[in-house]
């Protein structure tokens, strides 16, 4: 993910972690959804749509949580950036395991075409023994070729989807203004360190015509050196931080996304500005 990245390396990186980790806040059922917006040439234009759900399956037998994450541009939007990608996850819930063992990610894939290009990511996760985890990586390039590795973390690592879960369970209580976090993300061919920086808090308001109280974060990747800001985001000032808002910095320009439903076990009436 560099500056290239649109909305679904993004929606997923809403990591606001700290040393405790309460509940998981995430339940079965849950269903976000936004509108997507580029500036072109200084013009703002309705890009399409984006959409995020999980439900309880079953997956070898096992009965895990499946997140699917989709974004479709508009017609409109295809004649200056194709964007058709889909993300799909499955893993388990626990609230009885080590903070960073509370999400265990089971199975990776995300299938993107952007521009011209279309490739594919996939990551297999195996546990060999308690607390340790092994990470198989595949990916299908957008030149064709089949890419496979294989490793051992040190650390537990995530995915783009298994991280946004895992942090929904964390507690910024405390935090100040210019707070940094690194952790590691994983995909089909690297793991990468990246990190949040915490910037206080806002009003946002959303494309469903409510104003919400949010956290804002900056997410930023190294790149020549220096750390570089791809994405300002911000959540909901409760325990399920959902997106409400995110501002993205792309190679071809600069994009937003507005929150437009909700459907879940958590109430945004509590984070609403009236």
């Amino acid at each position: 993910m560099k500056r290239h990245l649109i909305l679904t390396a993004t929606l997923l990186l809403v990591v606001i972690t700290t040393q405790a980790q309460g509940p998981i806040s995430f339940r079965d059922g849950e269903e976000v959804t936004y509108n997507l917006y580029y500036n072109w040439q200084f013009v703002w234009l309705k890009a399409g749509t984006a959409s995020m759900s999980t439900v309880k399956k079953n997956y070898n037998g096992q009965e895990v949580y499946c997140t699917a994450l989709t974004t479709r541009g508009s017609d409109k939007a295809d004649q200056y950036f194709i964007m058709r990608d889909t993300l799909l996850c499955y893993y388990l819930l626990s609230d009885d395991s080590p903070a960073d063992q509370a999400v265990t990610p089971v199975y990776y894939r995300k299938g993107a075409r952007e521009g011209k290009r279309y490739y594919v990511d996939e990551v297999f996760y195996d546990y060999p023994s308690v607390g340790r985890q092994h990470v198989r990586q595949h990916q299908l390039t957008s030149k064709g070729k089949h890419e496979y590795r294989e490793q051992t973390p040190k650390e537990w690592v995530y995915d783009m989807i298994t991280m946004f879960e895992r942090a929904r369970g964390f507690d910024p209580t405390g935090w100040q203004k210019g707070h940094k976090i690194d952790f590691d993300m994983v995909d089909g061919h690297k793991i990468e360190t990246v990190t949040i920086k915490y910037l206080g808090k806002s009003t946002v308001k959303a494309d469903n015509g409510k104003k919400y109280r949010c956290l804002q974060l900056s997410y930023l990747e190294k790149e020549k050196g220096k750390l570089q800001e791809i994405v300002r985001f911000f959540v909901t000032d409760n325990d399920s931080h959902v997106p409400v808002r995110l501002d993205m910095n792309l190679r071809v320009g600069t994009a937003k996304a507005f929150l437009t439903s909700y459907k879940g076990s958590s109430s945004l009436a509590e984070v609403e500005v009236k």
